[in-house]
């Protein structure tokens, strides 16, 4: 075969760089998922309480998230298993167990949280009882994943990252000190408080969040699946060059999506909350209703139609992570791509998961500070997580001749370490 004829072939398997639209899906998909209501909240309190004072950490977790995602996807796109799977098959059953428990620990609590801002946000928008909006935001959000085919609801996903951009132009109402978010974003400020670090690792654990891990890789699995030209690299080398090159792509496009969208976020409470002396934020109608006198009804519409937009694109990952981590670890069938008489115990973690988190806000939690305390849960459990994957990835058990190299081994490990260090020290400032 001439190398012509092999290129072409290549390219039928992984789209060149001049079609975006083929390169970008579970890197953008996954960017703009971490940018949930937990990630809104987290941005908005931050911005409100610290100002401009924290963009820094945007920055500097950009690399940090980049790399730990690419990780993610190149395990799944290797091995042709998600994380839980290659746990499964690779690591003690303690390990296996413990991971899932915390996955499902962690995405419960933010369905929950995500499901009531969602409510919430329609409520201020159109009035009318925020319980109903519960239980049609999770019966919507289960349905869509269970009974659409997965090629049309990957598509619906992407078409629901445009939501993010209401954030994007919330912006330009909020008279942003551009002057002070350039420094804010360049030279970094450090305080050693509890507050201020309590809301390092709310960032940090929003941005580097476990369910994201657990959704790029099993999304690359989906990929294989529904595409018969993929297969997994350990079995097909030679797709290697292109594969690893379009998720790097999709991921850095993804992540930096992500990233702008929550500086966005930040710099608007910051140039109107902060600026009029409102330090916290205790619900999603607060803080969209804020924005009112300062920054005009159509600011506070954008903010809370963003929060729906960007519930129904995280909902779905939240669950479907969750239900990948656990069908994978008890070897059970696993994937949307499946039909749901095929595969009854995935579709039906993924409704019990979404019930669970709907059934958490007819409890008195402040919607608010909930999915703020998840950021916070998020970046204490991303730590054994991360260092676990970090250690599969360089397996060549694991990943064979695609074990990672030194620069993605660096930039992972880093990434860990600063979650850790983070964690550790909002948890001894909090509790001396």
């Amino acid at each position: 075969m001439s190398d012509s004829m092999r290129g072409g072939a290549r390219l039928a398997v992984e789209p060149s760089k001049s079609r975006l639209a083929g390169i970008l899906g579970p890197g953008l998909i996954t960017g703009a998922a971490d940018d949930d209501p937990s990630g809104i909240a987290t941005y908005t309190q931050t911005g409100a309480q610290l100002g401009y004072a924290v963009g820094w950490t945007l920055l500097f977790s950009y690399p940090l998230m980049v790399a730990i995602q690419i990780i993610s996807a190149r395990i799944g796109r290797t091995t042709g298993a998600g994380i839980a799977g290659n746990l499964r098959k690779f690591y003690p059953n303690w390990i296996v167990y413990t991971g899932i428990l915390l996955l499902l620990a962690a995405n419960t609590l933010n369905l929950g949280a995500d499901i009531g801002a969602m409510a919430e946000a329609v409520r201020i928008l159109v009035g009318g009882p925020q319980v109903a909006y519960v239980l049609a935001f999770g019966t919507i959000c289960a349905a869509l994943q269970i009974f659409l085919a997965y090629r049309r609801y990957v598509t619906v996903l992407k078409w629901l990252t445009l939501a993010l951009f209401a954030y994007v132009a919330t912006l330009f109402y909020a008279g942003v000190d551009w002057r002070a978010l350039a420094l804010g974003l360049v030279v970094p400020h450090v305080s050693f408080s509890a507050d201020y670090l309590t809301a390092i690792v709310a960032i940090l654990g929003t941005t580097i969040s476990p369910y994201l891990f657990f959704w790029q890789a099993s999304q690359e699995v989906e990929d294989t699946k529904t595409m018969p030209e993929r297969k997994p690299l350990k079995r097909a080398p030679e797709q290697a060059p292109n594969a690893n090159e379009r998720i790097e792509m999709d991921t850095c496009l993804g992540m930096g999506f992500s990233n702008g969208v929550s500086l966005a976020i930040m710099a608007t409470a910051a140039a109107t909350l902060n600026v009029a002396g409102t330090k916290s934020v205790h619900t999603a109608a607060e803080a969209a209703l804020a924005l009112r006198p300062l920054a005009g009804p159509f600011a506070e519409t954008l903010f809370a139609l963003g929060i729906v937009g960007t519930g129904l694109l995280a909902v779905p990952a939240l669950a479907g992570s969750a239900a990948y981590g656990v069908c994978e670890a008890f070897r059970w069938p696993t994937g949307l791509d499946r039909a749901p008489k095929r595969a009854k115990a995935f579709y039906g973690t993924i409704a019990a998961a979404t019930a669970a988190g709907a059934v958490l806000n007819f409890t008195p939690i402040d919607p608010i500070q909930a999915l703020f305390w998840c950021a916070v849960v998020n970046g204490v459990v991303a730590v054994p997580i991360m260092a676990i994957m970090m250690m599969m990835a360089a397996n060549p058990k694991v990943m064979g001749a695609f074990a990672i190299g030194l620069p993605l081994k660096i930039l992972g490990w880093l990434s860990t370490v600063a979650m850790a260090l983070a964690a550790v020290g909002m948890i001894v400032l909090n509790f001396a």
